[in-house]
């Protein structure tokens, strides 16, 4: 199936600013496109591309002096017509039997606080079958615990702070899923992207941007979703971290505020 990604960002520049902005699709994805998704600026900018520590590309800029910047970009990759399926290996590995790089992401961090959530994880999970099994009964927690609200989103809420009030959107269901996990010694890493609506019923929700996590599981990272917590046809990985510090869509060095926003994702 070709699925058709892309959106249209604009900011308001009242003056030069400089920006980093994590919007291509990742480079592990690079086997899927059809299209590549370039991006463009309006007016016209210069800009560069670098990796960071995780591999995700991200590009530098500096925003007009002045007036608005539109961002935009389009492409299309070829993915799944059917919905996700999990690998056969599901076991959960020791801390000991880990790779190296997977240590990290057992770590707490800005938005994951597995000090303050160690206690409860133990509780309600410590007695459940490690694995895959261990992981989907977190979903299932966080998807029932949380209630989704556009309206109560906000940027600083973490973990924690998303337990204890109930409420968020997709990053704060992710967040709260990733802690959960490394508490439970289970590596977990914070995943921005693309999800279509591919397979779905109606009435759809404005595309947006989502959040999801990937657990190490059996020698593999594998894809959970605990906000929507079903299989999805079409999800497009554009960056990953260990949580949303690492993956922001814009990082501005000063006043650039976003101001519109329109994210494409269906089949074309």
């Amino acid at each position: 199936m070709k699925l058709h990604v892309g959106f249209q960002l604009t900011y308001s520049c009242p003056h030069a600013t400089p920006a980093v902005l994590m919007l291509n699709t990742h480079p592990s994805v690079a086997d899927k496109v059809v299209m590549a998704d370039r991006i463009s600026f309006d007016p016209p900018l210069a800009f560069t591309h670098y990796y960071d520590a995780f591999g995700n590309l991200c590009t530098r800029i500096v925003t007009p002096s002045h007036g608005s910047l539109r961002v935009a970009t389009e492409g299309v990759l070829e993915v799944p017509g059917t919905p996700e399926t999990y690998p056969a290996d599901g076991h959960q590995h020791s801390v000991e039997e880990l790779p190296d790089d997977c240590l990290q992401f057992l770590l707490g961090s800005r938005y994951c606080e597995t000090d303050l959530l160690s206690n409860i994880a133990w509780e309600r999970f410590g007695s459940l079958p490690q694995g895959r099994a261990r992981v989907l009964a977190i979903c299932d927690y966080v998807h029932a615990h949380i209630k989704f609200d556009y309206k109560k989103a906000r940027p600083t809420r973490t973990a924690f702070e998303a337990h204890q009030e109930g409420i968020g959107v997709c990053r704060d269901f992710t967040h709260l899923a990733v802690a959960l996990c490394r508490a439970m010694n289970i590596p977990a890493r914070y995943c921005t992207g693309y999800i279509s609506d591919v397979n779905l019923p109606p009435p759809y929700a404005a595309q947006d941007f989502c959040a999801w996590f990937e657990a190490y599981l059996g020698g593999a990272w594998q894809t959970f979703d605990p906000r929507n917590n079903a299989p999805r046809t079409g999800r497009v990985l554009m960056a990953r971290g260990r949580d949303a510090t690492d993956v922001p869509i814009s990082m501005t060095f000063g006043d650039a505020a976003l101001v519109e926003f329109k994210v494409i994702c269906e089949p074309g």
